[in-house]
């Protein structure tokens, strides 16, 4: 396959003008025979988009235990250029989590995004900065617990939660013991900044959507945000809905950061594709109105309602974050979160086939799954 007359996103975060080749799955830098000729009549070429925190779309959520429920949502993602998919999962009871990593790590890839890996938001975290998870499941971090979810994963779980404060020393021994199978993150935390800040000397890595579920970035106490910014191994994500979010503390993050430890996320619920209504998230009731999803106790934001490629769009039209590193942010940079930029992440020769044609105006013109 051969998509010619493209603007191409190369490995340098910039445009190109050129061709794009996709030969048996993959990227390529000459066709061998010339097979099916695309005329992308100007538009960008860009990777595959990576959602590595979202929990469902269409209705459907991972945490189904269903997987007709994982195949709607890879199909959806797909859909909308979202060609890499790491679903979270909520604060369930543990019986109910084991099931459902079970469920997910059988699920085969027979059509739609391609499922990587899981995110555990929890049940680690704390009971002060639970968001719309459940408290009542809410447990400390337990190394031999986690490995017990890891093998009802198959190894897939990605991402594990932890909240320091909820007990330092247990956690920061925790991460030590778990951070060479698993990318430890912090998650509805109220830690302080020298709590974060240990965590993330320990091995963790990676900081749940920043800014939400955890304290306020504030002058004499930088909380979570402070210690993210000075642990220069760290990924953060973000969550540009439009909601989540303030467009200029974007805009900080991004000047903070850079964009290279900048994974934007979609944090989307059952409710995303869907039209407003009266939905649920871990097992808690919710209230779709517009963009906003809120708990119907207590009005906490519950997740969004907006898929990753349309959070991209609205960090670079209503956030002014240049394109061009929005869409790192949304590709290679979740791919090397997930350890897997070798296969995903950039139009390169040997990565998955995976691109998506945007139009000037970065509405959808089309996508291609495995060539």
């Amino acid at each position: 396959m051969i998509i010619k007359n493209v603007k191409v996103y190369g490995e340098d975060f910039q445009f190109h003008p050129g061709d794009v080749v996709i030969e048996n799955g993959v990227f390529c830098e000459t066709a061998s025979n010339t097979g099916e000729v695309i005329d992308g009549e100007g538009a960008y070429a860009i990777p595959g988009l990576i959602d590595i925190h979202f929990h469902g779309c269409m209705g459907a959520d991972v945490c189904d235990n269903d997987p007709e429920a994982i195949r709607t949502i890879a199909e959806y993602e797909a859909s909308v250029g979202v060609t890499t998919i790491c679903p979270a999962t909520m604060t369930l009871p543990v019986d109910d989590l084991k099931k459902i990593l079970s469920t997910v790590a059988s699920y085969t890839n027979e059509s739609g995004a391609h499922l990587v890996g899981l995110n555990m938001e929890g049940p680690f975290i704390s009971v002060s900065k639970k968001g719309a998870q459940d408290e009542r499941n809410i447990i400390p971090c337990d190394a031999a617990l986690f490995r017990e979810f890891q093998e009802a994963a198959r190894g897939l779980i990605r991402f594990i939660g932890v909240a320091p404060e909820t007990g330092l020393d247990r956690t920061l021994d925790f991460i030590r013991e778990v951070k060479g199978e698993v990318s430890v993150s912090l998650a509805h935390t109220n830690a302080s900044y020298t709590d974060a800040k240990a965590a993330f000397d320990a091995g963790a890595c990676h900081a749940v959507h920043l800014f939400n579920a955890m304290p306020a970035f504030t002058h004499r106490e930088p909380g979570v945000v402070g210690a993210v910014f000075d642990s220069k191994h760290v990924f953060a994500e973000l969550i540009c809905d439009g909601v989540h979010i303030h467009p200029a503390m974007v805009r900080a993050a991004f000047a903070m950061m850079g964009a290279e430890r900048i994974c934007l996320i979609s944090d989307s619920m059952r409710a995303a594709g869907m039209p407003d209504g009266s939905y649920t998230l871990g097992g808690l009731a919710v209230n779709v109105s517009g963009k906003h999803a809120t708990l119907a106790e207590g009005g906490a934001l519950a997740g969004s309602v907006t898929n990753l490629a349309d959070c991209m769009r609205t960090a670079v039209k209503e956030m002014n974050i240049p394109l061009e590193e929005a869409i790192r942010c949304a590709t290679l940079n979740p791919a090397r979160a997930l350890h897997l930029e070798h296969r995903y992440g950039s139009i390169a020769p040997g990565k998955t086939g995976n691109l998506v044609l945007l139009n000037p105006d970065l509405s959808l013109k089309q996508v291609i799954v495995n060539g």
